[in-house]
């Protein structure tokens, strides 16, 4: 199987940008930890794709957390991301398997219905005081149409977002990737006729990497022999939860509440909501974290 990674290009005589990722490692590892149905993991494999690039548009220390909030059976979806290639999510409701039952694409995964209607929101962690969050309407909850409609609202940037999984009979990941185009300032009309050209013949870019086309091909092919590549990062997906950082988040609970976990329960279990690891916190750990917290109360006032 091919490694997961992303290239950022320029094209067509510096006027598009293009990124091209192929995540299927990614999306299998996610699948394992969230065991997701057939769906549910084509929607938050595009989800994790689409996000992991965005993540690149970063500088070092930034991030960005994606949501999904929608009123389809999987209800919403969460990814975070930065600009290291790597994204981690979750997904509200994981047991979807809808196909859709005729037309053109009878038999194929129903990812629009799985997500239904909502809203698509990106908070931005530039590393300052205040972060920044945008937000813009499903199109379809096919994820692709869905970031590109959120570039042009949003960002004022014309872009073709494409993301796409293949889910085998067996519930693993057979191909994954995705690709966002985004047209510059200064590209010509004849330019964008000719992505529009591309694009409306291009095959899915699952099945473009199912028929073993690697990120470089598939860039090629967008941009016509004319691509310029400036990275080449591998993707992960990557899980940072600690004990320290589930500590933390018990300190910031109420006294009261800090005070009925250790009589009450003697004890406290965490889940991480991204890798589902588990943080066991005796009662002598759980009285440290309040005595801690009330000696910090005391010393600032």
């Amino acid at each position: 199987m091919m490694n997961d990674y992303l290239l950022i290009a320029t094209a067509y005589e510096k006027s598009v940008r293009i990124y091209v990722a192929c995540s299927t490692n990614l999306v299998e590892e996610m699948s394992k930890i969230h065991g997701t149905w057939p769906t549910a993991t084509a929607a938050l494999g595009r989800f994790l794709t689409a996000s992991v690039m965005m993540g690149m548009m970063y500088k070092e220390k930034e991030r960005i957390t994606l949501r999904i909030q929608s009123n389809g059976p999987i209800e919403s979806m969460l990814a975070e991301a930065n600009a290291m290639g790597e994204v981690r999510g979750e997904i509200k409701n994981p047991n979807v398997y809808l196909k859709y039952e005729e037309g053109s694409k009878k038999g194929k995964l129903n990812v629009g219905a799985a997500v239904g209607q909502g809203f698509l929101y990106i908070t931005k962690d530039l590393d300052m005081k205040d972060f920044f969050t945008s937000s813009s309407e499903l199109q379809t909850g096919e994820i692709g149409d869905d970031f590109t409609y959120y570039f042009a609202k949003s960002e004022q940037t014309p872009s073709s977002v494409g993301v796409g999984v293949l889910v085998n009979p067996d519930l693993k990941v057979k191909a994954s990737g995705g690709y966002i185009l985004q047209v510059l300032p200064n590209a010509s009309e004849e330019t964008i006729k000719r992505l529009e050209e591309i694009i409306g013949h291009l095959p899915a870019i699952s099945t473009l990497i199912d028929h073993g086309q690697t990120p470089e091909e598939i860039l090629s092919l967008l941009a016509s022999g004319t691509e310029q590549i400036l990275k080449k990062q591998p993707i992960f997906y990557k899980c940072h939860c600690s004990k320290e950082g589930f500590a933390k988040s018990l300190s910031t609970l109420d006294d009261q509440t800090l005070h009925s976990i250790i009589h009450e329960d003697g004890q406290a279990e965490i889940e991480c909501h991204f890798c589902k690891k588990k943080y066991l916190f005796t009662k002598e750990e759980l009285q440290h974290i309040h005595e801690h917290k009330k000696n910090k109360k005391k010393s600032d006032s």
